[in-house]
């Protein structure tokens, strides 16, 4: 019995795997990813769990990169808060808020553009604006936020206008047709998905405003300014690997 322990420990010393290789392998960086209800871009499915093209694409840039990701949908003024405070890293979307600016860094990398857009009732001629929006009543998705002048509008007492907020892009277009509101300010892809299951004729709009969005990163994001060109290398790398990452 000394015998066949002595061989068994001489082989485990000269022959046997190391501490080292039995070490369990470091996680890579943690990315607090924050985003909103943005359907079919980034939304939480009916088991909770994040979805959407863009919350995809944010996967494969961070693993790309050399990180990985945690997924946290959040309302809109509660995502800026806390990407002011560092607790949400990273934000998909788009540029020039306001309240972000002294907060965040922007990749040179663009993501795709959004459309803002008023929709009207069915036989309403196009307003101009903002003077026929007087005294109307006007739909808005509750949690959104909107830039200027548009967000000025809506709490411009000259204009008087009656907010009508609801939880989603259907029920604002439900809305919109069953005459509880004159107009609807609301993103265009979204709406056009809710319409398109709604089963709905094409409703008529016009375009306020088109935006630009990129990986809006906060300033208090551990290495922030590493994450960002990362993120943009890893664009770039499957950008040459001929992928089309830009989302339509």
């Amino acid at each position: 019995m000394r015998i066949r322990f002595c061989l068994l420990f001489c082989s485990a010393l000269l022959g046997g795997p190391s501490l080292a290789q039995d070490a369990p392998t470091p996680l890579a960086p943690l990315v607090k990813v924050g985003y909103y209800e943005f359907p079919p871009y980034t939304y939480t499915d009916a088991e909770g769990r994040p979805q959407g093209a863009t919350l995809d694409l944010i996967e494969r840039l961070l693993d790309k990169a050399g990180y990985r990701g945690e997924f946290r949908g959040l309302p809109g003024a509660r995502l800026y808060a806390s990407l002011r405070d560092g607790s949400v890293h990273l934000w998909p979307g788009v540029t020039g808020k306001e309240e972000l600016r002294a907060y965040v860094l922007e990749s040179r990398s663009v993501l795709g553009e959004l459309d803002l857009a008023l929709y009207r009732r069915q036989g309403m001629p196009a307003p101009t604006l903002p003077e026929d929006l007087a005294g109307r009543g006007i739909i808005v998705i509750g949690g959104y936020t909107y830039w200027k002048p548009y967000s000025d509008w809506l709490q411009d007492p000259a204009l008087n206008l009656r907010i009508h907020r609801t939880g989603s892009h259907g029920a604002a277009l439900e809305m919109l047709q069953r005459h509880r509101g004159d107009f609807l300010l609301d993103y265009h892809i979204p709406v056009e998905q809710a319409r398109r299951g709604l089963g709905i004729a094409p409703v008529p709009h016009q375009i306020l405003q088109r935006l630009t969005a990129k990986l809006i990163i906060s300033n208090k994001a551990p290495a922030a300014e590493t994450l960002r060109d990362a993120l943009d290398r890893a664009y770039e790398q499957l950008q040459a690997e001929g992928e089309d990452l830009r989302l339509q």
